[in-house]
């Protein structure tokens, strides 16, 4: 069974946040959710998320993929923490899928994990930035980086991490579920 981290900063963007973690939780995928620091996440609108656990009592596990929620402030307090930099290039090295949606992919930037790939992020969060070919696309896959643009395409995004780990099959099954 595949498994996924999803670190959870103050900030975050709850739809994104909570879609992942449903729809891959719907397929079938172990998903760990864990907090930046004890305790609960208050998302960007104000919803109060319970992590499973903290960062710091998961990182030494392996995981198939990290997935980063958005939301511009949940992204800077990502970005900052050398935790979760050391815990992206890791993952990188060993081959293992790393995720990001909305303005989260400025964090595999900041950690120089996609220079020269192709991704996406929220409009206007990484137009200044130099060494990634900028999409437009709703998601985006690059080698084991995947990324998406923001809230309205969360589902899309959550449906092609299913894909990824679980087949075309198990995508296919969650997404006939949600009557799309």
């Amino acid at each position: 069974m595949a498994t996924v981290l999803v670190p959870l900063a103050q900030g975050c963007e709850e739809l994104e946040a909570v879609t992942i973690i449903d729809l891959l939780r719907r397929a079938g995928v172990t998903v760990t959710v864990a907090g930046l620091d004890a305790g609960p996440v208050t998302a960007s609108r104000g919803v109060v998320l319970l992590p499973d656990t903290t960062l710091d009592a998961v990182l030494d596990q392996d995981f198939d993929l990290v997935v980063l929620p958005g939301g511009l402030g949940g992204a800077q307090r990502l970005e900052a923490d050398r935790r979760i930099s050391a815990l992206l290039r890791r993952m990188a090295e060993q081959g293992r899928y790393v995720a990001a949606i909305c303005a989260a992919p400025k964090v595999l930037v900041s950690a120089r994990l996609v220079e020269g790939r192709a991704i996406t992020a929220y409009p206007g969060v990484l137009d200044d930035q130099e060494g990634i070919r900028l999409s437009s696309a709703a998601v985006v896959r690059d080698g084991t980086f995947i990324t998406s643009r923001g809230p309205g395409t969360a589902l899309d995004f959550a449906l092609t991490l299913i894909e990824i780990l679980c087949g075309r099959a198990s995508r296919d099954s969650v997404e006939t579920a949600l009557q799309r």
